[in-house]
């Protein structure tokens, strides 16, 4: 695709050059079009003083007036629309945008239309367009999306930001969204596009501080191959580095971002960090003891920019200097990190006389009319039909609905969404195609007395300046408050007068936010019931810790009547009686006798259940949620459950028990109109699951930092266990018969029919399974997709076809890429569970060889292990083996090892450690012992020997606590 970039701009510097009217002649040669990037790069670094090189190493580049350069600012959030920035405003909050909000991106994924989400892509590039004509400052051109970290597991509280659990299907949607953010010019960028996180983060518990445990198959088949395709193809400019480590080196400093990623692509990269992440390196992760000392590793690992210190960055450009003074750096270093920094600013067209093919493009395209008619389109096609007993859907028209639940007539963005233009709720959309709809929020009503004066909770107002106090002497509209569970207890509290949410603000409690928000989430409280029969209320917003709040999070109230943080615990909270002026399930369960169908609206509230910095504990439905559908499914049996989430929900009675369930994310201010075009049958559904829903937690890891998929038996790939929802699932309104598989070596075709009475989409799924082999291989895996339509009685061929490289894995014997002999089983269906066609394909390739453990080897290059850690080597570079505790073991298995077994070894602690060497087993035959050391330092590395047994078969190598490993022979 973008591989012929090279070609098309050395036809276009073969034009004749005609200056526009309105066009000044180039006083640079950075300036001239004619010129190709690099030549105009190479000029204008040559023309910058150190000082101002450098300074372009920090997020804010500033502008340079003596070459009419303009401030340039990194970075724009734009998952699914352009979101915001982190300038600040007049009110001290982040810039947030109000244009087009398409679905959250796990919802664009599960579209499986590349072809649709390149034109997404596109529409947010205008739009980032659009804001940059406003304001160039607040709003730059380098856009932070995609997020392309796979969702291994669901409880992660990002899950909302990713595509898929599969390497391919998210290489192809972020391929196809980068596509579309660049713009379809062979020379120029509309945007320029950044790949978030690279690598291996998955969890958001302690995530500046844990370390991705990630072998090398892993690391190669897996996280790794999820970035690489949109590199590869040129739709990406750069990668964010990750906040964890990987292999106990932080990703800020993973030496790929300056050798492997910048291999993948043809153009030069924009590598960045993620905000604040390099102060991570002194503070948090302690891995550099100066900032002069980390900044400099920073630039030498790969990355162009500091994200921190928001538009100050005279810390960044002190800290180099000092770097480059103590010898840390040189200006060759700054030289690239500038040219890099510089390369797409030349390819958005910023340096050219008329800015470049996209200049043009105004503030008039932002939440155009067409935008707002794809965002209704995507939408509706992300969303995913997960039931449909006896046809309970698509509704008629005309009818009595009674729209329920906490979702059901309310909209919410995410901390990466835009501020919503306006909104199109479920109960708005289905008001257009009923006869009449009733809605209730089915939250309870309630108001909150304290016991020891008798007075009320009450609001004063919605500004920062009203406080929230316990001086009511009745329970009035300022007293009363809409609660609703969110699930685990918590609750959010409306208040009913100024329809504003209870919040804490860092002292006084408050009723001004329109919904929860912001990075604390500060509108969270459970209500606690105590064996008196009160309740204490316990403030559960984010960083609750000691640091923020001292040791108290239980309400209290003051003798003036103020609610404040006062108690560490229940025993010294003030208590409560809770009034429930109403039953939320009672109007609920009122509103749905009456009608001919209820349509439960249930979910997550993005900034509660899961977010950013926050994992979720449980992949279970709010209690009070389920109870919700219980009860409303009794009342009337013709019921629809609407789920809105940002990730998958263990609903295994809902699917068990309710005629039909259809999931959709948080998809923006079309919503409501999406989700009437499905129910009501003008859209046919076609989104299928980009990831597996378990049944329940029970199969899932103890935590959510374990990333050896192969090993924990995670995602379709590898697991056993039988999912609510397999990976690729979702229903049709019509069917689809498969027929006459051929296949022809990497390309099989199918043919597939719509055997019922409406048109449709079919998202046609081709995955091998190799049959034998060396490793451990996939159950199955995704190798191509189609999404077809077809009409009533239409019969269409469909050709899938991969690359016989897709069918390789990772040889840790040789470190290096195998194709085996063997055969693939081809299997063709409409989900990794549902295969209707089975072909086969014998693969001529390679036999692995048995392992020679007479060579040097690797230490990380192992089969197998058990407690052992993967670790830093050095600073710098390499992966070694360490032991936590006495036992760890790694094993290599089919291999020869000869009787002189010699080691590079390190140990920090005190002390001799030992590596045992043993046949068949940890604990198998003792073939001999090597002693180890102590060095001192983790990284001070030394070569020990000793005489073992030579042998054949699985070897073990079994290590004391402390002993780290990076290679070894046994000749």
């Amino acid at each position: 695709m973008r591989k012929t970039l090279a070609v098309l701009a050395t036809a276009l510097l073969a034009l004749p050059f005609v200056p526009g009217q309105a066009l000044a002649a180039p006083a640079y040669p950075f300036q001239n079009p004619r010129l190709s990037m690099e030549r105009r790069t190479a000029d204008l670094v040559g023309r910058l003083t150190l000082d101002e090189k450098i300074s372009l190493l920090h997020q804010y580049q500033p502008a340079i007036p003596r070459l009419g350069i303009k401030l340039f600012k990194a970075g724009t959030e734009a998952l699914h629309g352009v979101a915001w920035s982190n300038d600040i405003d007049n009110n001290g909050a982040v810039v947030t945008a109000n244009g087009t909000s398409f679905p959250q991106p796990v919802g664009l994924a599960s579209t499986w239309d590349p072809a649709l989400l390149e034109r997404v892509g596109d529409v947010v590039a205008d739009e980032a367009r659009g804001y940059h004509a406003q304001n160039d400052r607040v709003w730059g051109l380098n856009l932070w999306a995609p997020v392309v970290n796979l969702l291994r597991d669901p409880r992660w509280g990002r899950n909302e930001e990713g595509y898929s659990e599969d390497p391919l299907l998210t290489g192809a949607i972020s391929t196809a969204y980068g596509n579309g953010l660049e713009g379809d010019d062979p020379r120029y960028l509309k945007t320029a596009p950044t790949l978030k996180h690279y690598l291996a983060y998955n969890n958001e518990k302690g995530r500046d501080v844990t370390s991705s445990n990630v072998p090398q198959r892993v690391l190669n088949e897996y996280d790794r191959a999820a970035f690489k395709p949109a590199l590869e193809a040129g739709a990406a400019t750069g990668v964010m580095a990750s906040y964890n480590l990987i292999n106990g080196r932080p990703a800020t400093v993973d030496p790929d971002l300056g050798t492997l990623v910048r291999s993948w692509s043809d153009q030069p990269l924009f590598n960045v960090s993620d905000a604040y992440a390099p102060y991570n390196l002194t503070g948090s992760q302690k891995y550099y003891a100066t900032q002069p000392e980390a900044n400099a590793a920073v630039i030498k690992a790969g990355l162009d920019s500091f994200t921190i210190d928001d538009g100050n960055g005279t810390p960044t450009v002190t800290s180099i200097k000092a770097a480059l003074a103590q010898g840390l750096l040189t200006t060759r270093d700054i030289d690239a990190a500038a040219g890099h920094a510089l390369s797409i600013r030349f390819r958005l067209g910023e340096f050219d006389p008329d800015g470049g093919p996209y200049a043009r493009i105004g503030a008039d395209v932002i939440n155009a009319p067409a935008h707002q008619a794809l965002a209704r389109e995507t939408a509706a096609d992300a969303m995913v039909l997960l039931k449909n007993d006896r046809k309970a859907l698509p509704l008629a028209t005309g009818k009595d609905v009674a729209v329920v639940g906490p979702l059901g007539d309310v909209l919410y963005s995410d901390w990466y969404g835009a501020h919503l233009p306006y909104q199109v709720t479920a109960a708005d959309g289905i008001r257009e195609r009923a006869k009449s709809v009733t809605t209730s929020e089915a939250s309870d009503r309630i108001a909150l007395k304290d016991v020891a004066t008798g007075r009320y909770v009450t609001s004063t107002g919605s500004t920062d300046t009203t406080p929230v106090s316990v001086t009511g002497t009745t329970a009035d509209a300022a007293a009363q408050f809409d609660a609703v569970d969110w699930g685990q207890g918590v609750n959010t509290l409306r208040n009913v007068g100024t329809g504003r949410y209870l919040g804490y603000n860092w002292g006084p409690f408050i009723t001004r936010d329109e919904q929860p928000n912001g990075w604390y989430v500060q509108q969270q409280f459970k209500l606690e019931a105590q064996s008196d029969g009160t309740f204490v209320i316990h403030y559960a917003g984010y960083e609750t810790q000691e640091s923020w709040f001292g040791a108290n999070t239980y309400v209290t109230v003051g003798a003036d009547g103020a609610l404040t943080l006062g108690s560490p615990d229940a025993a010294g909270a003030a208590h409560f009686t809770k009034e429930i002026l109403s039953s939320g399930i009672d109007q609920a369960v009122a509103a749905a006798k009456k009608a001919d169908t209820a349509v439960v609206v249930v979910g997550s509230m993005p900034f509660i259940n899961g977010r950013e910095a926050h994992d979720r504990s449980t992949t279970a439905l709010g209690e009070g949620q389920e109870a919700l559908v219980r009860a409303v499914l009794k009342a009337n049996p013709n019921t629809v459950v609407v789920l809105q989430t940002s990730y998958p929900d263990s609903i295994t009675w809902e699917q068990e028990h309710v005629p039909a369930i259809v999931w959709t994310t948080h998809a923006g201010a079309e919503t409501g109109h999406a989700i009437a075009d499905v129910l009501f049958g003008s859209v046919n559904p076609a989104g299928r699951l980009t990831q597996t829903w378990p049944r329940d937690d029970s199969t899932l890891p103890a935590d959510l930092n374990q990333y050896d998929i192969i090993k924990t038996g995670q995602t379709y790939l590898y697991s056993k266990d039988k999912p609510l929802y397999p990976f690729g699932f979702g229903l049709s309104y019509t069917d689809f018969r498969y027929s006459n598989l051929r296949v022809n070596g990497t390309t099989a075709t199918v043919e597939v029919t719509n055997t019922g009475k409406r048109a449709g989409d079919e998202v046609v799924q081709l995955y091998t399974h190799q049959r034998t082999s060396r490793d451990k291989q996939p159950l199955q895996q995704l190798r191509a997709f189609d999404r077809v339509s077809l009409q009533p009685g239409q019969k269409r061929t469909v050709t899938l076809h991969f690359d016989r490289a897709d069918l390789a894995h990772w040889d840790v014997t040789r470190e290096r890429w195998v194709v085996e002999d063997a055969t693939h089983d081809i299997l063709v269906g409409s989900s990794s569970a549902d295969i209707r066609a089975r072909g086969t394909l014998h693969v001529n390739g390679e036999t692995i060889p048995v392992r020679d453990l007479t060579r040097t080897t690797r230490a990380e290059a192992f089969d197998d292990y058990s407690g052992a850690a993967l670790v830093d080597e050095s600073k710098a570079r390499g992966t070694a083996v360490g032991a936590n505790t006495d036992g760890d073991w790694v094993s290599y298995k089919r291999a020869t090892i000869g009787s002189t077994f010699t080691a590079k070894v390190a140990k920090e602690s005190a002390g001799t450690g030992t590596i045992q060497i043993r046949q068949g087993s940890a604990t198998g035959k003792l073939l001999g012992t090597v002693q180890v050391p102590s060095t001192g330092n983790r990284y001070t590395y030394v070569s020990t020997s000793a005489k073992i047994a030579a042998a054949r078969g699985d070897v073990y190598l079994v290590l004391s606590a402390g002993v780290r490993l990076a290679e070894f022979r046994g000749r």
